[in-house]
């Protein structure tokens, strides 16, 4: 049975209190803007193509801001609108894992 969506990508949005480090800090919200934005104007998104969404603490809080692709799993983290653009035009289009911008497994909160 086919998927509702083919991809899903969730952006950390999580803000911590007391200063301590987290997505927010760097301006994962304009990140997922961008994403959302690109992924429309690709004519990637609906039923059938791809989801954008929005993600309290992903726990992987020392390698943000992250994103994390499904169904394949893959962990994302990157830096400017640049690194968005390559992850919508390669994986979210056409399959490709973006390697430089995997997040390594080690890295958590």
């Amino acid at each position: 049975m086919p998927q509702y969506y083919a991809r899903h990508i969730f952006f950390c949005l999580n803000e911590r209190k007391a200063g301590e480090d987290s997505c927010a800090l760097h301006d994962a919200q304009s990140a997922f803007d961008h994403c959302k934005s690109r992924v429309k104007k690709e004519g990637l998104a609906g039923p059938g193509r791809v989801r954008v969404n929005k993600a309290g603490c992903l726990d992987r809080c020392a390698g943000g801001p992250v994103a994390v692709v499904y169904p394949e799993g893959t962990w994302y983290s990157f830096v400017d609108k640049a690194d968005i653009d390559e992850i919508v035009d390669s994986h979210l289009k056409r399959g490709e894992v973006v390697e430089r911008l995997v997040l390594p497994p080690d890295v958590g909160r």
